[in-house]
C-alpha cells in the first residue's frame, strides 16, 4: 500500500499552493499537493496568460516590502528552472486627477523610496501612443511593473517541487478536513491522508474547506478578452506598460500582446455578484464583450479589433480588501491564504514562503501583518 502520511498537505495547487509545495519540498518536507481540477487550470484565478506584477500598491502601502520579495523569488525561480516568467513593462495606474488609485499609488511609492513618475493624460498618450486617456487624468508609471506568465510559472514552481520530492495529486477533490490537536485528516474522494500540518490555498473553495472562513470570503465572476490591435507595435512588450484605470466606462486592467495574439483586457465590475464555485455560469456572455469594449473604443481604439478571446474567471474576496495570510485562529499547525480580491498572483511566491515557514517554523519574518486574523475576523 502506498505510503498516506505526509509531513505537510496542501489543499490547491494553483499559484499560491505551488508555490508552497514548491518552498516546503525545497526544504526537506515530504509534501503532497491536492488539486482537484489540472495543473494549471481555468477554474479559478491563476490562468489567464499573464498577470500583473507592480511594486505600486495604492491597496496598502504594507504591500510594497512583500511585493519587492516576491520580485526576488520570481527572478530565484528564473534562475533555479530557466523558465521566463516576469517580463518588465512597467505599470501605470491612472485615474482623475486627485483620485485614490492615483494618490493611493503615490502615497505607496513615497512610504518606501520606489522610484515613479506623474504624468497627465496627455504626456502618458504621447510616451505609450497605444493609450488615449484623457487629459485630466493622471497616471502613476513605475518602471519595475510588468506580468507574470501565470500557468507557465504554475507549472514551473510543481517541476521545481517534483525535483525536491514531492507529491502532486491532480483531478482529487477534497471532501473532509479534520484538524486534531496536532495532526490533520484530509479524504479525499480517492484516499485519505494524515500530515502534521496543512497549508490551505483553495482560492474560492477556502471557506469551504474552512467553515469559519465562509463569511469573510466572497468568490466572484469575472471576465476577460483578448483583442486584435490594429496598430500591434503600439502594444508591444517593448513600449506598452501594464494598466490598471479609472474611467468613466468603469475599472479596468490590461497587459501588452504576449505569445498568443491579442490586446488582453479585464474589467472590475461596480457591483459583482456573489457566486458558488461548484455552480456558476463560466461560459462568457455577449454583454461581458460589450462591457470590455467600452474601454477599446474610447481609451485604446488601436486595439478595437476582432474579438479573439474571452473567458471567465473566479476572485475571491475579502470583507476589508486585504488578503489573509496567517495560521488558523485555534491550530498553529494549519496555515491559510485565501481572499485575493483580484490582486494576488504577483505575491504567489512570497506567499508560498510564507506557507512553508509557518508549517515548518510557525513563524514568518515576511511582513504581513496587515494580512493577520488578528481583529479582523
Amino acid at each position: 500500500m502506498p505510503d498516506t502520511s505526509y509531513d505537510t498537505i496542501v489543499i490547491g495547487v494553483g499559484g499560491m499552493g505551488s508555490a508552497a509545495v514548491y518552498q516546503l519540498a525545497k526544504r526537506g518536507q515530504d509534501v503532497l499537493g491536492i488539486e482537484r481540477y489540472d495543473i494549471p487550470h481555468r477554474r479559478g484565478s491563476s490562468h489567464g496568460d499573464t498577470r500583473i506584477f507592480r511594486l505600486t500598491q495604492p491597496e496598502h502601502p504594507d504591500y510594497v516590502p512583500l511585493a519587492e520579495r516576491a520580485r526576488t523569488l520570481w527572478r530565484r525561480l528564473e534562475a533555479e528552472s530557466g523558465a521566463d516568467l516576469l517580463t518588465t513593462t512597467g505599470s501605470i495606474h491612472a485615474g482623475p486627477e486627485g483620485s485614490e488609485v492615483v494618490a493611493g499609488a503615490v502615497d505607496s511609492c513615497e512610504a518606501h523610496d520606489v522610484p515613479y513618475e506623474v504624468l497627465s493624460g496627455t504626456e502618458l498618450n504621447e510616451r505609450f501612443p497605444g493609450y488615449e486617456l484623457p487629459d485630466g487624468h493622471r497616471g502613476v508609471f513605475q518602471p519595475d511593473g510588468g506580468y507574470l506568465a501565470c500557468e507557465r510559472a504554475i507549472s514551473t514552481h510543481v517541476e521545481q517541487a517534483f525535483s525536491h520530492g514531492a507529491t502532486v495529486r491532480a483531478r482529487e477533490a477534497v471532501r473532509e478536513v479534520d484538524i486534531g490537536e496536532n495532526d490533520v485528516t484530509v479524504r479525499t474522494d480517492r484516499d485519505e491522508y494524515t500530515a502534521d500540518s496543512l497549508v490551505v490555498a483553495a482560492g474560492a473553495w477556502a471557506g469551504k474547506h474552512l467553515e469559519f472562513l465562509s463569511d469573510f470570503l466572497t468568490p466572484e465572476r469575472r471576465i476577460m478578452g483578448w483583442f486584435q490591435p490594429q496598430a500591434p507595435d503600439r502594444f508591444d512588450p517593448s513600449n506598452f506598460p501594464v494598466f490598471s484605470v479609472d474611467v468613466p466606462a468603469g475599472h479596468y486592467y490590461g497587459f501588452p500582446v504576449f505569445e498568443r495574439s491579442g490586446f488582453k483586457i479585464g474589467m472590475t465590475p461596480e457591483s459583482p455578484a456573489p457566486i458558488d464555485p461548484d455552480e456558476w455560469d463560466d461560459e462568457p456572455t455577449v454583454d461581458d464583450e460589450r462591457d470590455l469594449r467600452r474601454l477599446l473604443d474610447d481609451n485604446f481604439p488601436d486595439a478595437a479589433g476582432e474579438t479573439l478571446r474571452l473567458t471567465t474567471c473566479i476572485i475571491t474576496s475579502s470583507e476589508d480588501g486585504h488578503f489573509y495570510l496567517d495560521t488558523h485562529p485555534d491550530y498553529g499547525h494549519v496555515s491559510i491564504a485565501a481572499g485575493f480580491t483580484g490582486h494576488g498572483y504577483k505575491f504567489c511566491s512570497v506567499v508560498g514562503e510564507v506557507l512553508a515557514d509557518f508549517a515548518t517554523d510557525g513563524a514568518t519574518d515576511n511582513p504581513i501583518d496587515v494580512h493577520r486574523f488578528e481583529e479582523r475576523i
